[in-house]
């Protein structure tokens, strides 16, 4: 597993951190995903100092006001009518849960579907439905009887040996399998990261949620979109879902909603299925002031003219100059990605996956070249992912190729 130092880390600006020492580091992943705008950007800290100094907290009754302005910001840009929503959450791995809650609520159902890789949160629920089984081997309550994993739509390691475009999405024609065999019977959902991030940045194929959507209308089952990394501008578009056309039933998000790593998360869906009572997913500090006004701040910046724009142009930049580093180094499999959310893949000489190469290449980047990177599967896996703010700079991207370059060099 990757074993940064830990520096003492002082200050914050753009992707930059600066250590006690007077070190700069430039930050080539985000924080942990969550920094969509990077450590202090001007307009989302003025309106969180203002709220810090009027009211921070009240009862989630009270802020229902609030939580509304930032729901009708979210679901104007929602796709497949998704027109409302749900903020008593303030992460990813509740919002998980709510979704989740809801479909069984609505449908009657009880099985949750989702993918091998994929990673839907921290929480003993959240943990048993993502699909790692390392996660969860020391925890007993973390392996649902309702939970069913399926292979992953990952071209490059295909699970089927298959290989596109003559693969008859073998990847889809699965899940009707194991709705027959391995489900109970009762199957409620299926919760999809649109890119599995922690998993391995991994992209699935033009067509895959077309077919998708298509299983889940088949059998009834409701589509939810894990966009905890994805939402919020990553991919260039608000949502990831309108990049990939997934059209879900429900979407979440959590981390880059906060735009300065400010906890927040949020459930968006379709009317039809706001069925909760506030009594059955409640948390104390879910939609207080000081996130509703984080969430609401971040998406005036995001929602600005040319800005997602901006996102997409830098998105290109950024892999452009990825791929030249796949051309450059036979320790790359592939370079994907979209937007600003990249992904390495890390491979030995026989086109294995290399995980001592892929922490070697984080560490020596942190301690070499003063650059902040992070691995898949956290620490046992083999991609490399760049993912700076959606505030970096142009030059900023080439600096970070730069020294990942020299890293690539240097670790051979």
């Amino acid at each position: 597993m990757q074993t940064l130092t830990t520096n003492r880390f002082k200050f914050g600006k753009g992707i930059t951190l600066v250590d006690d020492a007077g070190t700069e580091y430039l930050d080539g992943v985000s924080g942990t995903f969550n920094l969509s705008l990077g450590y202090n950007h001007p307009h989302v800290v003025e309106k969180v100092q203002e709220q810090v100094g009027r009211l921070t907290h009240m009862s989630s009754t009270f802020t229902e006001p609030y939580v509304n302005e930032v729901l009708d910001q979210l679901t104007e840009h929602a796709p497949n009518g998704i027109d409302t929503g749900w903020m008593r959450d303030i992460t990813g791995s509740t919002a998980n849960e709510c979704a989740t809650k809801i479909a069984q609520k609505y449908t009657q159902a009880t099985d949750i579907i989702s993918l091998f890789l994929s990673h839907h949160g921290q929480t003993q629920f959240a943990t048993a439905i993502s699909g790692n089984a390392f996660r969860r081997k020391h925890f007993p309550n973390s392996t649902a009887a309702n939970s069913v994993h399926v292979p992953a739509p990952y071209c490059y390691r295909c699970p089927f040996n298959a290989s596109r475009p003559n693969c008859g999405f073998q990847c889809i024609e699965s899940i009707h399998d194991h709705l027959e065999y391995a489900s109970s019977g009762s199957v409620a959902c299926i919760i999809i990261e649109p890119i599995l991030g922690n998993g391995g940045n991994i992209v699935p194929p033009e067509g895959y949620f077309k077919l998708l959507r298509k299983l889940c209308d088949e059998h009834g089952l409701l589509l939810i979109a894990d966009e905890v990394q994805t939402g919020i501008g990553r991919t260039g578009y608000m949502f990831a879902s309108e990049r990939f056309d997934i059209q879900p039933d429900m979407i979440t998000l959590a981390k880059g909603l906060g735009g300065i790593g400010v906890p927040v998360a949020a459930v968006l869906m379709q009317s039809r299925l706001d069925v909760l009572e506030k009594h059955e997913h409640s948390f104390t500090s879910g939609s207080n002031l000081i996130s509703v006004t984080a969430a609401k701040s971040t998406l005036e910046v995001v929602s600005e003219t040319g800005f997602l724009d901006e996102v997409k142009l830098k998105g290109e930049i950024l892999g452009d100059l990825l791929h030249e580093l796949e051309t450059k180094y036979d320790c790359i499999g592939e370079a994907r990605g979209v937007g600003l959310m990249w992904g390495l893949e890390i491979v030995d000489e026989d086109g294995a996956p290399d995980v001592a190469k892929t922490n070697a290449v984080i560490d020596r980047a942190f301690a070499d070249q003063h650059l902040i990177l992070r691995g898949s599967r956290y620490g046992f896996g083999n991609v490399v992912k760049v993912r700076p703010s959606l505030t970096v700079t142009t030059d900023e991207i080439v600096t970070i190729v730069e020294r990942l370059d020299a890293v690539l060099a240097s670790v051979g």
